[in-house]
């Protein structure tokens, strides 16, 4: 994506679930490189972490509501525990941050993923280690070009 503007001049919130830490924070962990690979200090990130990702929505919209975050991303791993909650889980988490964006008009971008199959063996959790940095660095590409598009219809001073 290359430096920017908008990445130097913006403010992030980064909430991550504390289920499935270690595959979560891979997703954190990318996304804070590529924020500041792309220009954005590391002293502009800020994080937090929630219980789970059912929790991720109400804290998003408090910190949107602050106005101290020009966006806000969201990082967790919903899997199926054997009963279909996690489809609903999901479904709420991710209806809830649309919600938050668009009542407030703080991009909240997701990295809330819920696998179709997934099991705790070596195998799957290196996978998904892997897939998280992929998702990471995506999620950061995306919320600054949606950071800088934004900036961008701001009027200019004056108008």
């Amino acid at each position: 994506m290359g430096d920017n503007g908008a990445a130097r001049s913006g403010r992030v919130a980064l909430i991550c679930a504390s289920w499935h830490r270690d595959i979560v924070h891979q997703a954190r962990d990318a996304a804070v490189a590529e924020f500041a690979r792309s220009g954005l200090p590391a002293g502009q990130v800020e994080h937090f972490d929630v219980p789970g990702a059912f929790e991720i929505p109400l804290l998003a919209k408090k910190l949107a509501q602050s106005g101290r975050y020009d966006a806000i991303v969201a990082c967790a791993l919903v899997v199926n525990g054997g009963i279909y909650r996690h489809e609903f889980v999901t479904t709420a988490v991710i209806d809830g941050l649309m919600r938050v964006q668009l009542d407030t008009e703080v991009p909240v971008m997701s990295a809330v993923l819920t696998p179709r199959d997934f099991h705790e063996h070596e195998e799957h959790l290196r996978f998904f280690r892997e897939h998280f940095v992929k998702k990471g660095t995506e999620v950061a590409q995306a919320c600054l070009a949606t950071m800088a598009h934004l900036r961008a219809l701001e009027p200019a001073h004056g108008d």
